[in-house]
C-alpha cells in the first residue's frame, strides 16, 4: 500500500485495466447512470437504496482512484446536476444537498485517501512547475502544456489540411528539438488533446468536419433529448481536453459505444411498440 501512495507523487496511479483514464471516466458515468435510475419514480423501492449505496461507493473510489480526468467530469457533472435541480426542477433542499456533498467529498478523502493527498500535492507541483521547460521530461502536465505548443506550431504552419497522421510525430519531433532543446527526445509526445490532434494530423478543415461529425448525431434528437447522452457527451467532451481520446482502442469503444446507447432514448417509438421495452434514458 505505501509503494501504491508513493506511485501518486510521482505522476503515477494504481494499476488498472483499462488504462486509468478511461476507467475513471468509466465510473462518472456509472455514477451518472445510476443516478438516473435512482430519479426514475418507477424504480423499485428494494433497489433504490442499493442504487444510492453504489453511487456513494464509487463517488469515494473516485477520490480514492485519484485521476484527475475522473474527478473533473464527476464535479462537472455534479456541478450540472446543481444546476438542473435549481433551475429545471426548482428543488433547492436536493440542490443544496448535492452542493454540500461536492465540499465534503474532497475534504474528507483528503484526510481519509492518501492516494488522494499525493495526487494532489504532486498536482500542485506539476503546475509550479510550468515555466521550467526540463520539467516535461519528467512531469505529466508540464509534458501535456508543452505538447500542445509544439501542436499549435506546427498547426500555424500547416493550418488548412494539416500534416497528415503519418508525419504528424516527425513534425512534432521536429519543432521540439528546435524551439525547447531541454526536453529528451523520449519525452516528445503528441498532442493530449483530441481537437489539437486532429488539428494536427488534418488541419482546420478536418477539425471542422471532426466537430460536426462527432456532435451532429447529438443535434439531431432535439427538441427531444435524453440525459444519459448529455451525460456521456459530456465526459467525453471534457476528455478530448486532455487526452486524444478516440485514437486508441479503448478511448473509442468506451466514447462511441455509450453514445450509441444512449441515443436510443430520445427516440421515437413505434405504435407497435412494447410499453414496458427499457431503452436508456
Amino acid at each position: 500500500m505505501e509503494e501504491i501512495n508513493a506511485m501518486y507523487l510521482q505522476s503515477k496511479v494504481m494499476p488498472t485495466e483499462p488504462d486509468h483514464i478511461r476507467f475513471s471516466l468509466i465510473i462518472t458515468l456509472a455514477v451518472g447512470a445510476a443516478t438516473l435510475l435512482v430519479s426514475n419514480p418507477g424504480l423499485g423501492s428494494k433497489l433504490r437504496p442499493w442504487l444510492i449505496a453504489a453511487i456513494i461507493g464509487l463517488a469515494f473510489y473516485q477520490h480514492l482512484l485519484a485521476v484527475r480526468s475522473g474527478l473533473v467530469t464527476l464535479y462537472a457533472l455534479g456541478g450540472l446536476g446543481i444546476l438542473w435541480l435549481i433551475f429545471r426542477l426548482r428543488h433547492y433542499r436536493k440542490a443544496a444537498a448535492l452542493a454540500l456533498a461536492l465540499i465534503l467529498l474532497p475534504l474528507f478523502s483528503y484526510v481519509f485517501f492518501p492516494t488522494f493527498r499525493n495526487k494532489s500535492a504532486n498536482t500542485r507541483e506539476d503546475v509550479g512547475r510550468v515555466s521550467q521547460t526540463s520539467s516535461a521530461n519528467n512531469y505529466s502536465l508540464v509534458g501535456r502544456v508543452y505538447s500542445y505548443k509544439v501542436a499549435l506550431m506546427v498547426i500555424e504552419d500547416n493550418p488548412w489540411f494539416g500534416v497528415g497522421k503519418a508525419d504528424m510525430e516527425q513534425e512534432l519531433a521536429t519543432h521540439y528539438e528546435s524551439e525547447f532543446p531541454n526536453i529528451q527526445p523520449e519525452a516528445y509526445i503528441l498532442p493530449h488533446n483530441q481537437y489539437l490532434y486532429v488539428a494536427v494530423a488534418f488541419g482546420i478543415v478536418g477539425l471542422l468536419l471532426f466537430i460536426v461529425s462527432f456532435y451532429y448525431a447529438g443535434l439531431t434528437t432535439w427538441p427531444r433529448y435524453s440525459p444519459l447522452l448529455f451525460i456521456q457527451y459530456l465526459i467525453v467532451t471534457l476528455s478530448f481536453l486532455v487526452e486524444y481520446t478516440l485514437e486508441t482502442q479503448i478511448g473509442i469503444a468506451f466514447s462511441l459505444f455509450f453514445l450509441l446507447l444512449a441515443l436510443e432514448g430520445p427516440k421515437e417509438q413505434t405504435q407497435n411498440a412494447d410499453s414496458t421495452f427499457w431503452r436508456p434514458a
